[in-house]
């Protein structure tokens, strides 16, 4: 029976005994064993009651088995929605409540907290921890290393990848066996990959760039992944000599070059570095190719469309662009109040179209006509212009989107987490460029008449409610925030007052 993604991804592993996952301590995996572990997982989660359709929800620490996991939805038929590891509890209740999982997986250090909010939701909870302990790893234990593979089309469901505005509630964006397929399939020809790569991977699997762009690219092709934690600089340095190729947010290059171990002889048989999920700095590139001889390929994509554009892998790579188009997407800027498209080297808002592009948000049928057309182009809502050659830059975000660290921050949440501080009136919460994250979250504080805010309190308050990548790096206070006539707050003139907090320098 077909499984398009089954079928491109894994099914290839069957006869493969050469190594697939190199691992940190030394150890590999091959291909047919981690096979062996897909069908496992895939005849667990059967025991566990999951069919096709649905979904198995995942908060677990990067390892083998949890890359795995996602094998085995993809055998199952079940839609995989992972889950950033640094949610809260109150956090994880939300995608849980929105997505009635039918399983949630869950590291075994939060079984009891994520277990409550599985209850309450009539979730089945398994644990799974980094070094492949838990409950579900038990449940694999008893199963045969061969499934039956469920039967699928292109334009079935194989993930849910929660995004959101700058307001209301996230949004679950249905991403279809083909949007995933298609997308690896073009990046895979116009990146070179083959066989014979070594990617090495330190990206989180719990978001677009390491899960489906990275892995898939990886078994598509039949390369081997150096596979991490986590970026550990040490560990990075040590394992890029088995690479040919590295993916990466700009804080992992960023890293790599505050390091006297990182030279042009440890580079040098390198083919590829690709950089994504934040704007990579202008002078992150001249440093990269003063250093090293190599020009980072930098590119763009979004959660609803996995990649858009990219730099060329054979011509130039220009700082400060996003690229091209990839092949099969069609992109425009437009007039945001009109629709229409501008002049060329006119900035608006740039809206896509491709077999890449997802279906629409989960149970947000609204949601989704506002954001994707009848004709399937998705407005995107990020601020770009198209020059003479053709090259994409992205010069901001209409709704205020911060990205930090490669992680999507949204304002509003923010705020509304310091708005219920004691001495806080209102808040203004903005990103500020960051030479090591990119952007870093800066709040804003008007203090209220009976007293002025406690930040030691607030910081305190944020590091129990929100994941550490969307709390603040600085606070300031200010007597009032700036609004136009129609007292909208003026965020662009914050940006400006606070650009330089950072002042290219780590602190």
């Amino acid at each position: 029976m077909p499984n398009p993604l089954y079928d491109a991804l894994f099914a290839p592993l069957t006869a493969r005994d050469d190594a697939l996952l190199r691992l940190a301590d030394g150890g590999t995996i091959s291909g047919k064993a981690f096979l062996d572990m897909v069908h496992r997982a895939a005849n667990a989660l059967a025991s566990a009651g999951v069919g096709v359709g649905d979904r198995v929800a995942v908060q677990i620490e990067k390892s083998p088995m949890a890359l795995a996991v996602y094998g085995a939805a993809v055998a199952r038929g079940a839609v995989f929605l992972p889950l950033n590891t640094a949610y809260t509890a109150a956090e994880v209740d939300y995608f849980v409540g929105n997505a009635t999982p039918k399983l949630v997986l869950a590291d075994p250090a939060n079984a009891q907290a994520v277990g409550q909010v599985a209850k309450a939701h009539g979730a089945r909870l398994e644990t799974l921890g980094a070094d492949g302990a838990g409950s579900f790893a038990d449940l694999c234990a008893d199963q045969p290393d061969a499934c039956t593979i469920a039967d699928r089309s292109g334009g079935d469901l194989a993930a849910f990848l929660y995004t959101s505005g700058t307001t209301g509630r996230s949004k679950g964006a249905m991403l279809t066996q083909d949007n995933l397929l298609s997308n690896a399939e073009v990046l895979a020809k116009e990146w070179r990959f083959g066989a014979g790569d070594v990617l090495l991977h330190a990206l989180p699997i719990f978001h677009t760039h390491g899960l489906f762009v990275a892995t898939n690219i990886a078994l598509l092709t039949g390369g081997s992944m150096v596979f991490l934690s986590g970026f550990k600089l040490d560990d990075v340095i040590a394992a890029l000599p088995q690479a040919t190729a590295m993916m990466g947010v700009p804080t992992f290059y960023t890293r790599l070059l505050g390091d006297p171990r990182f030279t042009r002889d440890l580079t040098a048989h390198m083919r590829l570095f690709v950089s994504g999920s934040a704007p990579l700095l202008a002078e992150t590139h001249v440093q990269f190719e003063d250093r090293t001889g190599h020009r980072i390929l930098e590119r763009y994509g979004m959660t609803e469309t996995n990649m858009n554009t990219s730099n060329p892998y054979d011509g130039e790579r220009r700082a400060g662009t996003v690229g091209f188009a990839l092949p099969g997407v069609e992109l425009k800027v437009t007039d945001p109040a009109s629709g229409n498209a501008v002049p060329q080297g006119e900035i608006g808002v740039i809206e896509v179209r491709g077999p890449n592009v997802f279906k629409g948000y989960w149970q947000m049928p609204e949601k989704t006509r506002e954001e994707l057309r009848d004709d399937g182009f998705f407005i995107t809502g990020d601020l770009g212009v198209v020059d003479a050659d053709g090259y994409v830059t992205i010069v901001g975000r209409q709704k205020d989107l911060i990205i930090s660290g490669g992680f999507n921050v949204y304002p509003k949440e923010i705020e509304l987490v310091l708005d219920e501080q004691s001495g806080v009136l209102e808040s203004a919460v903005i990103g500020v460029p960051h030479p090591d994250f990119g952007e870093a979250v800066v709040a804003v504080l008007v203090p209220a008449k009976e007293g002025g805010p406690d930040i030691a309190a607030i910081e305190a308050e944020i590091g129990r409610s929100l994941a550490r990548y969307k709390q603040p790096k600085s606070y300031f206070i200010l007597p009032e925030l700036p609004r136009n006539t129609m007292g909208k707050v003026q965020k662009a003139a914050l940006r400006a007052t606070f650009a330089k907090t950072f002042d290219h320098s780590v602190r």
